[in-house]
């Protein structure tokens, strides 16, 4: 039994190693050339030491005086936000919190986080 599901499972993939790979061998290139013989020709102007600039068609943003800084305090903010989520959130999963367990300082734990992370998007 096993030697012939053997046999059909190789000859199974011969036929379609077979069919897939007929046409490989036998296809022929069509058409032509596409640039023409010999190159392309030099072109005027355009060198190293060409002492002129020539203009481009293209659009070029204008250059930029000063990059935009962040104020001292942005990243101070960030981090006050990150570790006062951290802390609520870690504090009521030990138990810490006063008043018992409530889903308010998860809620205020997540929100302070979600702060620092847009006040990090922020900085520049």
């Amino acid at each position: 039994m096993a030697l012939r599901f053997a046999n059909y499972f190789n000859e199974s993939i011969l036929w379609v190693w077979l069919f897939y790979t007929r046409d490989v061998a036998t296809k022929k290139k069509k058409g032509g050339r596409v640039t023409p013989k010999g190159g392309n020709p030099p072109r005027r102007g355009v060198g190293h030491h060409e002492p002129s600039v020539e203009s481009s068609s293209r659009y070029t943003p204008p250059v930029h005086e000063y990059e935009k800084h962040s104020a001292p305090w942005v990243p101070v903010l960030m981090f006050v936000f990150l570790g006062l989520g951290a802390l609520v959130i870690l504090f009521y999963y030990l138990g810490l919190v006063p008043g018992g367990r409530s889903n308010w300082y998860l809620a205020v734990g997540l929100g302070s986080l979600l702060g620092g992370l847009f006040t990090a998007t922020k900085y520049r």
